[in-house]
């Protein structure tokens, strides 16, 4: 945002001076990672987790950050998470067949890789997400995330992030890498006069809070999705609901805005 507005006054035509030697001081850190996307590149990567109806990822496009420790590599899948993958690789290149060694598929099925790296952290831009097996990080491993419902409608559900991990599969004999995320689903309240959690501001009622159950959904193959597709994060809150029979406790979801400038 500094840079741009600097360029904005150097280019309006007032008389400035000085204001050009900041604008050729090279960027460092994790700064320097969003500097080498362009603000046409910045807004499209934005828009993968944003518009998912327009914008379909498999997982491999390029991402301003990386994979972060603790890792491992080299971890052999189990035979549920190949079935998981063969599901997400099949609805993500709808040209192509997967399945996984030794699974049954058609003759012309590419056969999926059985070893994944997993990760504990992923850096986006100058934020870093965590995950539940990195327990120094477990805060900032709760996350929302948007999905295509059956009647093709956006809905936001939040989830924590179990793990990151790299999975490399051969397209047209060239090896790619897909940067994905294993994260378990919360399932919303059925009762919908108690999904939302409402608050006074000038007299006017606004959303600021989603109430949704602790319970994850079962796994499946919705559990993997590319780190493109990570909206943000949220603070997760156990609030009760009582009245004189009983208590129902819920999980109060707090969005956080994205630490993400164009």
């Amino acid at each position: 945002m500094n840079d741009n507005r600097i360029d904005d006054i150097i280019s309006s035509g007032v008389e400035t001076k000085g204001l050009d030697l900041l604008n050729t001081r090279t960027p460092v850190g994790s700064l320097s990672e969003a500097d080498e996307f362009t603000s046409a590149e910045m807004q499209r990567y934005l828009l993968y987790s944003q518009n998912i109806q327009e914008s379909p990822i498999t997982g491999h496009e390029p991402f301003p950050g990386e994979m972060l420790r603790p890792f491992t590599e080299n971890i052999v899948l189990s035979n549920d998470m190949l079935d998981r993958m063969v599901e997400y690789y099949n609805a993500t290149y709808e040209m192509y067949n997967f399945r996984k060694p030794f699974g049954e598929g058609l003759e012309d099925s590419i056969i999926i890789g059985v070893k994944m790296s997993k990760f504990g952290r992923c850096r986006i831009g100058s934020e870093i997400f965590g995950s539940s097996m990195s327990s120094r990080h477990v805060k900032s491993s709760f996350i929302l995330a948007k999905f295509m419902t059956t009647d093709n409608e956006v809905d936001c559900y939040p989830g924590q992030i179990q793990y990151f991990f790299k999975h490399t599969i051969n397209l047209q004999d060239s090896p790619v890498d897909h940067f994905l995320a294993y994260v378990r689903w919360y399932q919303p309240v059925t009762s919908r006069n108690v999904r939302y959690y409402f608050s006074s501001d000038n007299d006017h009622e606004t959303c600021t809070v989603e109430l949704w159950k602790p319970e994850f959904y079962p796994e499946s193959r919705d559990c993997i999705i590319p780190v493109h597709h990570i909206l943000g994060r949220f603070v997760p809150i156990k609030y009760k609901i009582s009245d004189r029979r009983n208590a129902v406790e819920y999980l109060a979801i707090n969005p956080i805005s994205r630490k993400f400038h164009i």
